[in-house]
């Protein structure tokens, strides 16, 4: 029998975290359930743990099924391979370290059922364990994105949300991009959609594995997935700069005709260091597409999974 809703949730390191929230989760949800794990290469003694709550835990009412990958490919790549093997009618994808209360996960299914909306979003309110570097770096993701892309993305929204069967479906069959930025799909798919408000609490144990060099990743992914701004400004960026060289070669032409010749030194020396890291900078942004289309290209696997254990 198909279960009423799929709770997928992605870990990497998190043994000390997963018994209290296997706990939280049959205490706070109560509905038949399956719980898809999807290990992503974590070194610790997570997936035998779970092999063994599975084991001791798993009821008519909550049935667990664990993914395990070969290697860590990522949590986007986690959470594809989660809604590929979920089956419920309602799917929600959380994260393991229990700073998505599980509460606000039965809260979203109910909003669900209640407004009949399709896409159910996490918003956070506050964040008790962010300090403020990492609040503006949020912040400022966010207000960056949502500037070079025609798209809305909705701050404070991360990857804690509830869709359908229906959104799951044309994700699965649709979206097909190696680099999935799940978060802004579901934003923007088109389907309606509602928010629960919540405050994200510290992690219950562990430390986050989630660095500013990794926002800075999906940044730059988020740029490319969703924008072509960058390419443009390349254009914008060589119109000016021809400008501003036509109009130092006029300023160059009169003073010799008046016999005021510049030595110009400085001048060269200064825009054309400026003008190459200009153009460098360019060729980095067009690198990167380009890197992007060869990733897409060449059709490897987002993930490759070592074993399902249902």
């Amino acid at each position: 029998m198909k279960p009423e809703l799929s709770i997928v949730i992605s870990v990497y390191n998190e043994e000390q975290n997963l018994v209290p929230l296997l706990k939280a989760i049959k205490t706070t949800i109560p509905v038949s359930k399956e719980l898809i794990f999807v290990n992503d290469g974590s070194i610790d003694n997570s997936f035998e743990l779970l092999k063994n709550l599975k084991i001791k835990e798993e009821t008519s009412d909550t049935r667990i099924k664990l993914v395990n990958f070969s290697k860590n490919f990522g949590h986007e790549a986690a959470m594809s391979a989660g809604l590929n093997n979920s089956t419920g009618k309602y799917v929600i994808c959380m994260d393991a370290d229990m700073q998505h209360p599980t509460s606000v996960a039965y809260k979203m299914y109910q909003k669900a059922l209640k407004t009949n909306k399709e896409i159910i979003l996490a918003k956070r309110k506050f964040r008790k364990d962010a300090g403020i570097s990492k609040r503006f770096t949020t912040w400022l993701f966010y207000k960056f994105i949502n500037i070079i892309s025609p798209f809305n993305f909705e701050p404070n929204v991360s990857d804690f949300f509830l869709i359908s069967e229906k959104v799951k479906d044309v994700i699965i069959q649709q979206f097909t991009e190696r680099k999935l930025f799940l978060r802004g799909v579901i934003q923007n798919m088109g389907f309606e959609k509602d928010y629960v408000e919540y405050e994200a609490i510290e992690r219950f144990a562990g430390k986050s594995n989630y660095s500013l060099t990794k926002l800075f990743i999906l940044s730059i992914e988020a740029m490319v997935s969703y924008s072509k701004l960058p390419l443009y400004l390349s254009i914008y960026l060589g119109l000016g700069f021809g400008l501003l060289a036509l109009i130092v070669a006029i300023y160059s032409i009169i003073m010799k005709f008046i016999g005021n010749t510049p030595p110009g030194y400085t001048t060269i020396v200064v825009l054309v260091s400026f003008m190459s890291s200009i153009l460098f900078l360019v060729l980095g942004i067009m690198g990167i597409y380009i890197g992007y289309i060869f990733e897409e290209q060449k059709k490897r696997p987002v993930y490759i999974i070592k074993e399902i254990i249902e």
